[in-house]
């Protein structure tokens, strides 16, 4: 099993859960995070005053999937938060070694 984290551009959410509901991944969960990478944030103006923005909004997706699905899932997330520009996120790919479902006990791929 793998955990894979994506973190996207915050308008970029509803095509990445669409494309991910077409490749059958069966829940996502999603967190509002802060952050920069390489464009180490930007300048905006306000009321005539220059500002440094360092933390940028963001989206943080994680999904667990089987070892099968994980290639299909990545690509659908890669392909639906592109945007060709800069800040446009990255992927983690994680061993998920246990995973439980509260409800039933049921472990493992059952419980993805």
């Amino acid at each position: 099993m793998k955990l894979i984290t994506a973190v996207v551009k915050p308008f970029k959410l509803d095509d990445v859960r669409e494309a991910l509901s077409e490749v059958g991944a069966q829940g996502i969960t999603v967190t509002e995070v802060k952050g920069f990478g390489r464009q180490k944030g930007h300048t905006e103006l306000y009321r005539g005053a220059e500002y440094v923005v360092d933390f940028l909004p963001k989206i943080k997706i994680e999904v667990g999937v089987t070892d099968e699905l994980a290639e299909r899932v990545i690509e659908a997330i890669s392909r639906a938060a592109n945007t060709g520009k800069v800040g446009d996120g990255k992927i983690f790919v994680y061993d998920l070694e246990q995973a439980v479902r509260i409800r039933t006990g049921e472990s493992g791929i059952e419980a993805l």
